[in-house]
């Protein structure tokens, strides 16, 4: 069954705001057929784990009856259900999953952060073949690991289209950290539009769904405030680098309803608790495109897991998620609340949300939307420098300090800078007055069709929260902060080093890594039980969530031999980090951005362990 809907899906022709109805599965009058029909109407899930573990278990991929904002369509789910059923394994067993696809295209399952062998790991093409309609796929691997992680299709469009699980594997020793209750919960992003179309519409017009764009009235409030000359200066820089500072999110809230456990912000998903309980929230980000910073306003959140490995316990009031990252958190209310599950879009244009409370019925405050942010010097890879209020300035009126408002830190006069100057070939290794030696970074990228600038200036961002959560008064967590209960399990040093650039032209929607996308690309090679440090320079504008199959990325982040293992790693704009990888697993692994649209238009590669 395709996953077209029942009156197509189409593009989007006027400015709306998606908020949803709340009707995720509702009844609708789509008659049982015979075996590879349309999937029966469901209740949605809860987000509650299911008390006991399984080993054994026929998964049947096809299509499910939705409405999320008044208009019928058909997603693409799991035993009649999206998201799909969550499932519960257990530490040591052995599983087995028998995979039918309904579908009348071919689908896939990957186990997204599951050591598991190549065979098994489902990325069609490369070492397996997929699933084609009507046949089924047995998989069957080990659980050497334990945590919080989840499942998703690897085949075309499908995970935007609700193919998408959540996946708990309970420790063999128990837990570390005592809770007395356990919710999921699964954030994603819905459209009623055809994934097809978005990309189409992108590669016509990059900010096709950006429609927050700077304004003449935004023009004079700026000029009111920072002076004539240093808002035209800004306008002019900007526009010689053909990019915008609005450019946050691809696709934003104008086509996209942000959704927790399935269920639009007006269904509002409700967790019940008694005060006093210790709640574990095993937030999973199952988003196509979007970054979200996630809060409870009035609780404190203790991280104590990152991409299904335990760290050690940090309080926080809020944290940022990007695509297929995971976070459990335990809070501890103490009141009867209600209190809101708050979880907006990193570009301000929505938000998913979702209510604790002690009884069903209640819902919390919702708290309104934090300014958007505008990108800044720093996300073009050039430092910490500030063009005078040019680049840095914001139109919310916020002054230095507040929320909202891009760092200032430099203080180098670029004035007098010509931009396109600065993104000529060769102008990596530029001398620029502040510039210091050291923090230069050389490259032979030069900038054209595939690489739309080049970073002079890459630096470590790991403890920074974030464009949009500087100084906005809560404790926000940051890469830097996260801390493995226990030292990694490989003490030697890296042999080699393997640089990578992420690239991309916002103009044409194209990404890939060092200016080629996957067609063009040699595989990445490693030795068989190597040791290698993958540095990876972010040239764009945008925050990129990498995820390597197969293989944990231990990223380092200077907490030493704890560093924390993690399957995906958000590089920020203009960032340079690193991460060590001991090729421990044979096979051919995808390596990739889990912005699903950008994978799909190159920014993929393949990492061959032999």
């Amino acid at each position: 069954m395709s996953i077209r809907s029942l009156t197509g899906r189409g593009a989007i022709t006027r400015r709306r705001f998606v908020i949803g109805t709340g009707l995720w599965g509702a009844a609708l009058a789509v008659p049982q057929r015979s075996a590879g029909a349309y999937a029966p109407v469901y209740t949605p899930a809860s987000g509650r784990p299911d008390p006991l573990p399984g080993t054994r278990f026929d998964l049947t991929v096809g299509s499910v009856p939705v409405n999320i904002t008044g208009a019928r369509m058909h997603a693409v789910g799991v035993n009649g259900s999206t998201p799909a059923p969550i499932l519960r394994w257990r530490q040591g067993d052995t599983v087995e999953l028998n995979v039918t696809n309904r579908l009348d295209e071919p689908s896939s399952i990957h186990w997204h952060g599951i050591r598991v062998p190549a065979d098994m790991d489902g990325v069609p093409g490369l070492s397996f073949g997929g699933i084609a309609p009507g046949d089924t796929f047995t998989y069957r691997f080990p659980l050497h690991q334990s945590g919080t992680y989840w499942y998703h299709s690897h085949s075309g469009f499908q995970e935007q289209t609700g193919l998408y699980g959540a996946l708990i594997i309970d420790p063999r020793d128990g837990y570390a950290q005592h809770f007395d209750r356990d919710y999921v919960m699964v954030l994603s992003d819905w459209t009623d539009v055809d994934p097809e179309d978005i990309v189409s519409n992108l590669k016509f017009q990059s900010d096709y769904y950006n429609f927050r764009q700077r304004t003449v009235d935004t023009f004079f409030r700026d000029a009111h405030r920072q002076g004539l000359g240093a808002t035209i200066r800004d306008r002019l820089q900007w526009g010689a680098m053909n990019m915008a500072p609005t450019d946050i999110l691809d696709v934003s809230g104008i086509i996209y309803t942000y959704l927790i456990n399935g269920q639009s912000p007006a269904a509002n998903w409700t967790g019940l608790f008694r005060p006093g309980e210790r709640i574990r929230l095993r937030f999973i980000n199952a988003s196509a495109m979007t970054l979200f910073d996630v809060r409870i306003p009035g609780l404190t959140m203790t991280v104590v897991q990152a991409d299904g490995n335990d760290v050690e316990p940090i309080p926080v009031d809020e944290f940022r998620i990007g695509p297929a990252e995971t976070y459990d958190v335990i809070v501890e209310p103490t009141a009867d609340g209600p209190y809101t599950v708050f979880a907006q879009a990193e570009d301000r244009t929505g938000y998913a949300r979702g209510t604790l409370a002690t009884r069903p019925g209640l819902a919390g405050p919702v708290p309104p939307m934090d300014p958007r942010p505008l990108r800044t010097m720093t996300d073009m890879g050039m430092g910490n420098m500030d063009m005078k209020g040019g680049m840095a300035g914001m139109e919310m009126g916020s002054s230095p300090g507040k929320p909202g408002e891009a760092p200032a830190s430099g203080g180098m006069d670029m004035d007098h800078m010509d931009m396109k100057e600065a993104n000529r070939p060769g102008a990596a290794a530029m001398d620029m007055p502040g510039m210091a030696a050291a923090s230069r970074h050389k490259t032979e990228l030069k900038p054209g069709v595939a690489v739309q600038s080049v970073a002079m200036m890459p630096i470590n961002r790991l403890a920074e929260p974030g464009d949009g959560l500087e100084n906005n008064g809560r404790r926000v967590l940051t890469y830097a902060d996260l801390r493995a209960t226990i030292s990694g399990a490989d003490p030697r040093p890296p042999s080699r080093e393997i640089t990578l650039h992420l690239t991309g032209n916002m103009e044409r929607f194209i990404w890939g890594f060092d200016g080629k996308k996957f067609s063009e690309a040699e595989p990445i090679r490693l030795t068989l039980g190597e040791r290698v440090r993958f540095v990876l320079i972010n040239d764009t504008m945008m925050e990129h969530p990498i995820h390597l199959h197969g293989l944990w990325s231990e990223l380092e982040n200077g907490q030493g031999e704890c560093r924390p293992y993690k399957h995906t790693i958000t590089v920020k704009p203009g960032e340079r980090l690193s991460y060590l990888v001991t090729a421990d697993e044979p096979g051919l692994w995808a390596y990739h951005c889990h912005l699903l649209y950008h994978m799909e238009v190159g920014m993929f590669r393949t990492v061959v362990v032999s």
